[in-house]
C-alpha cells in the first residue's frame, strides 16, 4: 500500500493532465450508471479533496441518495490510468457553489475553465448549478508502461 503524502501528488497531475474522467454511479437498484465528468482536485500535503461542477438532474440525485459513492476513472492515449473511488456530496448552498465556481474559473489549464461556458450555469447560484464534493477512500494508478509488468502500479486506500 502507497502512503497518500506519495500517491496524492501523482494522481493529482495525472486527473488534472488527462482532465475528463467516466464517473459511475449506481441506481436505487443497484445497477451502474457512467457519465463524462471534469473534477477538480486540491492537495493540501495531508488532505485530497475534489470537486465536480455540474448540473444537479434528478438522476443523479437519485443515484447519490441511494448511494453516495462515486467510481472515477482517468485514462489517455499512452494508458496511464487512475482510479479513485470517492464519497460525495451534494453542496447546494451558495457559498460553497460559489467558491467552487472560482476554483474552476481560477484552475489551472487545462483543468480549469470559466463555468459560464456552459449555458444553463448563468451564475453559481443558479438552481442549475451544484457542487459535488468528493472524498477519495481509494487510489489506484498505473502508467501505461506497466500494464504488462504491473511496474509503477501505486494504490492507496484509507
Amino acid at each position: 500500500m502507497t502512503d497518500l503524502k506519495v500517491i496524492a501528488p501523482k494522481f493529482v497531475e495525472l486527473a488534472h493532465r488527462i482532465v475528463w474522467c467516466t464517473a459511475a454511479s449506481v441506481d436505487s437498484r443497484g445497477r451502474p450508471f457512467t457519465r463524462i465528468l471534469h473534477p477538480i482536485w486540491e492537495w493540501d500535503g495531508a488532505r485530497l479533496s475534489g470537486w465536480i461542477a455540474t448540473s444537479p438532474t434528478k438522476l443523479k440525485q437519485a443515484h447519490l441518495e441511494s448511494t453516495p459513492n462515486l467510481s472515477l476513472s482517468y485514462w489517455d492515449p499512452s494508458h496511464d490510468t487512475a482510479q479513485v473511488e470517492c464519497r460525495a456530496e451534494w453542496c447546494l448552498d451558495d457559498a460553497t457553489r460559489t467558491a467552487v465556481w472560482n476554483r474552476f474559473k481560477n484552475g489551472p489549464a487545462p483543468v480549469g475553465y470559466d463555468p459560464a461556458l456552459i449555458p444553463a450555469w448563468t451564475s453559481p447560484t443558479a438552481d442549475t448549478f451544484a457542487a459535488l464534493s468528493l472524498e477519495p477512500w481509494r487510489i489506484r494508478l498505473m502508467p501505461g508502461s506497466g500494464l504488462l509488468n504491473g511496474q509503477g502500479r501505486l494504490t492507496w486506500q484509507e
